[in-house]
C-alpha cells in the first residue's frame, strides 16, 4: 500500500472518529496537524532501520578485523557487537510483526 493510500485511510478514520460513527470511540477534540511529506512516523521508522543496519555493518567489520588478527580487536568486542546487532534486528522484526498485525486489523474493520 502506498503512502498516499495510507494517508487516505488515516484521514477517513479520523473523519469517522470525529463524526462519532465509530462505535466506542470518542470524538476527537483536536486533530493533529498533518505532517509534511513522509511524516514523523515514517522518519522515525527510517532512522531506526538505518541504525539497525549500521549496527549490523559495524558487527561485520569488527568480526572481519578479528578474523584478520588485528591486535586491538578482541573476541569479547566481537561477541558484544554481534549480540547488539542481533538484538536490534530481533526488536525490529517484532515491531514489523506488530505493525503488520495492526494494519491487518485496521483493514478488516467494517466502516
Amino acid at each position: 500500500m502506498s503512502d498516499m493510500q495510507i494517508q487516505n485511510v488515516l484521514q477517513q478514520m479520523r473523519a469517522l472518529s470525529q463524526s462519532g460513527r465509530v462505535e466506542g470511540s470518542m470524538p476527537a477534540t483536536q486533530q493533529p496537524t498533518a505532517p509534511s511529506e513522509g511524516g514523523e512516523f515514517a522518519t522515525a521508522l527510517r532512522d531506526s532501520l538505518r541504525s539497525v543496519n549500521a549496527l549490523q555493518q559495524e558487527a561485520k567489520q569488527v568480526q572481519t578485523r578479528f578474523e584478520l588478527g588485528e591486535a586491538n580487536t578482541s573476541l569479547p568486542q566481537v561477541m558484544v557487537a554481534m549480540n547488539k546487532s542481533s538484538l536490534a534486528f530481533e526488536a525490529t522484526n517484532q515491531v514489523r510483526n506488530r505493525l503488520l498485525s495492526a494494519y491487518q486489523e485496521v483493514m478488516s474493520m467494517q466502516v
